[in-house]
């Protein structure tokens, strides 16, 4: 909170929203594609005749999958969403390298070549595979789970508790990741991903990966169980079913 007060207050209320066009534009194609695909992939997994709970680690090795192909279509977003926001941080004065989203992505293959827009591909996919892979295969094995104790259904309240349950193993996942990819980009001080990992771990301890869990698990518990409501939500509409209770 205190750090939005003070982008407000240095940048003006308006700064909190940059690079908002490039992220509905990741959004729609990386969350589409990722989601969109996680039920397909996974009946391609374990065959279209299969009968049961399909098994944890298909649900995992779906999740990877659609998340590795969303984010290797999606890069170009993410790269611009990235760079716009950067261009905040640059002192008052200096000349702004894009005027908007489009020309960000124009700019950037004028410049630097189509290839540029993919840039930093490999770690994008390592950290959304697995991201992806603790949000959706966690939510369905929650659910499942969920679903199998007596007194619940499938419902608003089992979808709800099913979503936080999947924003809380993606924190406790990925916070680790987010934290050396952070330090990568920050610091040329380190060798590669592994020596990041092993420096803060003997510098800083186990929980130096845990820092802001709360309000990161705040964040992604919201997003999770929201989406994931919506997402049910609309399949009952789709599938001419809606919830009346």
């Amino acid at each position: 909170m205190g750090t939005m007060v003070t982008i407000a207050k240095e940048e003006g209320l308006s700064a909190l929203w940059k690079g908002i066009i490039a992220g509905l534009h990741r959004q729609c194609i990386y969350g589409g594609l990722r989601i969109g695909l996680y039920e397909p992939v996974k009946t391609l997994l374990v065959g279209s005749d299969y009968v049961g709970d399909i098994p944890l680690y298909q649900k995992i090795l779906a999740a990877l999958l659609t998340g590795a192909l969303a984010i290797a279509v999606a890069n170009p977003t993410d790269l611009v969403k990235v760079r716009l926001q950067a261009e905040g941080k640059f002192p008052t004065g200096v000349a702004r390298r894009y005027y908007g989203t489009l020309d960000a992505y124009y700019t950037i293959v004028r410049q630097e070549g189509l290839g540029a827009l993919w840039t930093g591909l490999g770690p994008n996919i390592a950290r959304n595979a697995i991201v992806n892979a603790a949000e959706l295969a966690s939510y369905d094995q929650v659910k499942q789970t969920i679903l199998n104790i007596p007194g619940f259904s499938d419902n608003v309240l089992t979808h709800l508790l099913a979503g936080l349950g999947a924003g809380f193993f993606a924190v406790c996942i990925g916070s680790p990741i987010d934290v050396v990819k952070s330090r990568m980009m920050g610091d040329s001080g380190y060798k590669n991903t592994i020596d990041c990992f092993i420096k803060t771990l003997k510098n800083e301890g186990f929980f130096a990966f845990y820092k802001g869990f709360l309000p990161n698990f705040t964040r992604l518990g919201s997003w999770n169980a929201l989406m994931f409501l919506t997402l049910e939500q609309a399949k009952k509409v789709f599938r001419g079913e809606l919830y009346y209770d």
